[in-house]
């Protein structure tokens, strides 16, 4: 027999077949992989970006504000001639070097930035040229200081300034927004492919052995089962241990990613809410008790006025309503931002207060209550505040429940008696930011609300000692 003949009878045998399905395997598996890795990657950058934004609109704000503050501080001295109402003046004066170099800095791109740096000039030019002259001019009793030729010169100016904050923030939302529909459209595309390399690699092991199944399918299943759900926001995702290494090598990278998304969006929240509870300590320890001051100077002088003075008296009345008014928009404005008694008294305290001030009734009731980390205490307490919210705006409800359970873990339920038919799917960005805040502390979040038969929330968030 020849050599080509022998060549020709030889067949090949299961080891060789099981070679050459696990190299296609292994091809189809490394292409899934890449998929995701590259997804991952995009997902990455595409959240970098969008955060470079969103720094460049705050920037972009906080230097709107202070030419506010400038602006409005000056018109006070010029029509009072008060050095009290240059505080904010001289203190968005001080801020503005930093805020301008933090703002220019922040630019998503070339044209952006030149956009910045005229901004950040002509506010500069708007201090320097307009504003400080203007104070030095009421200051020496110049009475062109209060002249409608140099009101209108300030007001023109101004209104320029904000007319290219305008345009500035509108372009960053643009490309925002063009970020986002990428990102969505990217993410979309790796699900495909994913779901396209599994179908394959599921075909496939389908024909050989129930071992390759096992060894093989199910964690790549798993992966991108657990990639969607990582897309979709639940960071406590993990990929359990395969003893395949590229496998087990992917999983293990996957979990630390998904801890490391989970352990920065906690970190956020967690200086969000040490923001929160500053602010709202500095506008109870501040602003507001210096209005009080203010107001009860006011009552004074009111008690010190002869009773001649009745178009003075009147006005002292009027500015006393106006101090009380601002005293209690602050103190709600307060309460918003970071509730008081939920730092005082904890989260029980905190929800009832809610209840108590709730157009709709609420009954909250408790079990094992005990204080738990702050962080935790504030972000179930915007949770219920927010799902509270909802039943009030969309629920049509005439009651709400919220229980509050203590345990290993943090059980907390609002149930109300609306009309139902409310979804995850159709919940809108407030039931994704309610998820959000659970799933930073590996907590859970469901939805029960067939229609019509009202809606229940159930949250669950473990408790660390």
């Amino acid at each position: 027999m020849s050599a080509q003949q022998e060549y020709r009878g030889r067949r090949l045998g299961l080891t060789s077949l099981t070679v050459a399905a696990s190299g296609l395997l292994a091809l189809l598996i490394g292409v899934a992989f890449a998929v995701l890795l590259w997804a991952i990657s995009d997902a990455n950058s595409s959240t970098s970006a969008r955060r470079a934004s969103r720094t460049a609109l705050v920037e972009a704000g906080t230097m709107e504000r202070l030419l506010l503050d400038i602006e409005t501080g000056q018109r006070g001295f010029v029509i009072t001639k008060h050095e009290t109402f240059l505080q904010p003046w001289q203190q968005a004066r001080s801020k503005l070097p930093a805020a301008a170099r933090r703002f220019t800095e922040s630019a998503t791109s070339t044209e952006q930035r030149r956009t910045a740096e005229q901004i950040a000039q002509g506010v500069e030019s708007f201090l320097k040229d307009y504003s400080l002259p203007l104070v030095a001019m009421v200051r020496r009793d110049d009475p062109t200081a209060s002249s409608l030729e140099t009101t209108t010169e300030g007001k023109e100016r101004v209104d320029t300034l904000r007319t290219q904050f305008g345009r500035y923030m509108a372009d960053e939302r643009e490309q925002l927004a063009e970020r986002t529909d990428a990102a969505g459209t990217n993410s979309r595309q790796a699900v495909l492919a994913a779901a396209v390399g599994l179908a394959a690699s599921t075909a496939l092991v389908a024909v050989f052995t129930v071992l390759q199944h096992r060894a093989v399918v199910r964690p790549v299943r798993g992966t991108a089962a657990a990639a969607e759900a990582l897309a979709g926001g639940d960071l406590s995702m993990r990929i359990p241990p395969s003893k395949v290494a590229e496998i087990g090598a992917l999983g293990t990278s996957f979990n630390t990613m998904a801890a490391s998304l989970q352990d920065s969006r906690r970190r956020i929240m967690e200086s969000t809410e040490a923001v929160h509870r500053r602010t709202a300590r500095d506008l109870h320890d501040g602003a507001q008790q210096r209005l009080v001051s203010l107001m009860i100077g006011l009552r004074l002088a009111r008690e010190m006025l002869p009773a001649t003075e009745t178009e003075t008296a009147d006005l002292l009345d009027q500015s006393i309503d106006n101090a009380q008014t601002a005293i209690n928009e602050l103190r709600e404005l307060a309460s918003g931002i970071y509730p008081l008694v939920l730092t005082v008294k904890g989260l029980v305290a905190a929800v009832k207060d809610l209840a108590s001030r709730c157009p709709v009734p609420t009954v909250v009731e408790s079990k094992d209550e005990r204080r738990i980390s702050s962080t935790v205490e504030s972000n179930a307490y915007f949770v219920v505040a927010e799902a509270v919210t909802n039943a009030v705006k969309h629920a049509q409800a005439s009651r709400i429940d919220v229980s509050v359970e203590f345990g290993d873990t943090l059980r907390i339920k609002v149930a109300d008696d609306g009309v139902g038919g409310v979804g995850k799917a159709s919940a809108g960005s407030g039931m994704t930011g309610l998820t959000d805040r659970v799933a930073a502390f590996d907590g859970k979040l469901a939805i029960d609300s067939p229609p019509g038969g009202g809606t229940t929330i159930l949250i669950q968030i473990p408790i660390r000692d």
